[in-house]
């Protein structure tokens, strides 16, 4: 069942290659990719812990069941289009420069965010801004990863890119504890309600300068790479990934990212509106929670990345699959049975490292399966249009939660998130991870 190698690269054109940059500006490149995918994180993650102990106050209690998951969904849901428009932009145009816009659109919307009115002023329109905000943030920021973690694998050593890819990736888990330690603070510092009524502000302005601080970067120190610059173009990068040459590694790649995002729905928003709303963590503690839990899932996040490289990225999927079939739905048990706070950070962070781990290798395995005249088209539909249907949990979780009940319907998505990335990679080919990529 395996699905056949990635088609072969189109020969380089005839034009010479620029000569190659230095040592420090290949440094640059990857720094970017990383910081970039941190901005991201970032970016996604901000209403998962910032807005979720100022909901009430912002949204209005009547709104308040599902605005925070549809606020969260709403980025993952712009992401597919950020990647399709800016994905065949950054394949004919350039990386770097796709970047840049991508990069700007990110400040702009979250820096919007943080002077939104509350419901006293906009009643359900608050709701509306917020969502429309973040999903034209998510747009473009499925158009920077896009771009950006192609063009940092392309400046990688072969022997190190799984090394990158850990780190790159990792910058995921690393932006929610930044995310989960600054909430902490302000919640701590800030006398009486004053993070409800104007303190969840700061993280988006935060975010904002971010997003703006790196675009700054990318157009001083970052170029492109000469793999991109040798490859002949093509007029239509993205149709060739979705049904021309490049389709049957795409199918297999979304079967692959599906599994991944339903463990990531399930493990990071599902979980921290269960273990909120249960009444075992209060703010703070949910907030040290998630600082803890993330912290240490980026930790082994990059530990991932590096051992796909001695293992390969195939069998890496495969085995982790195994281990997260069983090991989540058990997890998320025990955090629904545990009566106190420190089993809760104990399992909470378990349950992180036993399903968004995988992410690790993620990066150098996408670019691997495409070749650089369509890389960033297949690297972006591919991690972002598979988010869709795992994005939409808030309409059909609950809907399987009634069904099932709420903890049963949460262990069984876990195992089928588990299921399809298991399946994914072995439909898949084993990568070439000691060559350049071509």
């Amino acid at each position: 069942m395996h699905s056949s190698a990635t088609p072969p690269a189109p020969s380089p054109t005839a034009t010479a290659p620029r000569p190659a940059p230095s040592p420090a500006g290949i440094r640059r490149a990857v720094r970017g990719g990383a910081l970039g995918n941190y901005v991201d994180q970032f970016d996604i993650m901000l209403p998962v812990a910032a807005l979720t102990p100022a909901a009430a106050q912002l949204f209005g209690p009547g709104h308040l069941a599902g605005a925070t998951g549809w606020v969260f969904a709403a980025t993952l849901l712009g992401r597919p289009i950020g990647a399709a428009v800016f994905g065949p932009l950054a394949d004919r145009v350039g990386r770097t420069a796709t970047t840049r816009v991508a990069l700007a659109g990110i400040a702009v919307t979250t820096g919007l965010i943080a002077v939104v009115p509350g419901h006293t002023a906009l009643g359900a329109g608050t709701i509306a801004l917020v969502v429309a905000l973040r999903f034209l943030g998510g747009v473009f920021v499925g158009g920077e990863y896009t771009a950006a973690v192609p063009l940092a694998m392309e400046w990688s050593d072969p022997r190190r890119r799984g090394r990158l890819s850990g780190l790159v990736m990792s910058m995921s888990p690393w932006a929610s504890t930044t995310i989960a330690a600054l909430v902490l603070l302000l919640v701590s510092t800030l006398p009486g309600d004053a993070y409800v009524t104007w303190g969840w502000r700061v993280p988006f302005v935060v975010g904002a300068v971010l997003a703006g601080a790196l675009c700054l970067y990318y157009r001083s120190v970052v170029p492109d790479s000469d793999v991109w610059l040798g490859a002949a173009p093509r007029r239509h990068p993205l149709r060739d990934v979705l049904v021309g040459p490049y389709r049957r590694s795409l199918a297999q790649v979304l079967v692959l990212m599906t599994g991944l995002w339903l463990l990531t729905q399930m493990a990071v928003p599902t979980m921290t509106a269960a273990v909120r709303s249960g009444g075992v963590l209060d703010a703070q503690a949910l907030s040290f929670t998630l600082m803890v839990a993330t912290a240490a899932s980026a930790v082994v996040m990059h530990a991932a990345g590096a051992a796909s490289t001695r293992t390969g990225r195939r069998r890496f999927f495969v085995v982790f699959a195994a281990v997260s079939l069983v090991a989540g739905p058990l997890t998320w048990a025990g955090i629904a049975a545990a009566g106190s706070t420190a089993a809760v950070v104990l399992l909470v962070t378990l349950l992180q490292v036993v399903t968004v781990t995988a992410y690790g290798p993620v990066g150098a395995y996408l670019a691997e399966r495409f070749p650089a005249a369509v890389r960033s088209s297949g690297y972006g539909v591919g991690y972002s249009l598979s988010i869709v249907v795992p994005a939409l949990y808030p309409v059909w979780l609950p809907v399987l939660q009634g069904a099932v009940g709420a903890d049963v319907a949460v262990m069984g998505v876990l195992a089928l998130g588990a299921a399809l990335l298991g399946l994914g990679a072995w439909w898949g080919p084993e990568t070439d991870r000691e060559r350049p990529l071509p």
